[in-house]
């Protein structure tokens, strides 16, 4: 069953807009991440995710990651769409984010743009940022959504959402 969307004010994007299968569209906005004190991440270059029901997910260009803070992690996924993800930790300092960041080395023809690029779950961090504007995580652990105030759902991973 597919819920009633939230209406969509002035300058917003309701993610029931949102096409699927999902697309890649790059963003100018501002993309940041920090923990502890340090910058993890910095863009002006970031490709955005969307897709129907989910909040858009920002994939950072490494060069935009701050050196020495990517550890490849064990383990990957498949995505229908993408293609074969592999897995990253986020080290800072003497402590481990683990699994926190996935990229595709070989994405699909349609996700090329995204070949050298990062995503990052934003609820382990401290704070993540889309033009200086701390967003909330999506709901559910598997999803790396980034919810702001220019996004309205409701999104998928909150309870009952499991078949929409």
């Amino acid at each position: 069953m597919r819920p009633r969307p939230d209406p969509a004010g002035p300058g917003q994007e309701s993610v029931w807009s949102y096409p699927r299968p999902a697309i890649a569209e790059p963003t100018d906005a501002r993309i940041r991440i920090e923990h502890r004190g340090l910058i993890v991440a910095d863009t002006r270059a970031a490709i955005r995710t969307l897709e129907t029901s989910h909040p858009p997910s920002y994939y950072i260009p490494r060069a935009d990651i701050a050196p020495g803070m990517l550890r490849r992690a064990e383990g990957g996924s498949y995505c229908e769409w993408k293609g074969a993800a592999a897995y990253w930790d986020v080290v800072v300092g003497d402590v481990v984010l683990p699994r926190v960041g996935w990229s595709y080395a070989s994405p699909t023809p349609g996700f090329a743009a995204l070949r050298d690029h990062v995503a990052f779950y934003p609820a382990p961090f401290d704070r993540c940022t889309v033009d200086g504007e701390t967003v909330v995580p999506q709901p559910g652990e598997f999803y790396g959504g980034w919810i702001t105030s220019r996004v309205v759902g409701p999104f998928k991973g909150i309870p009952g959402s499991r078949f929409w």
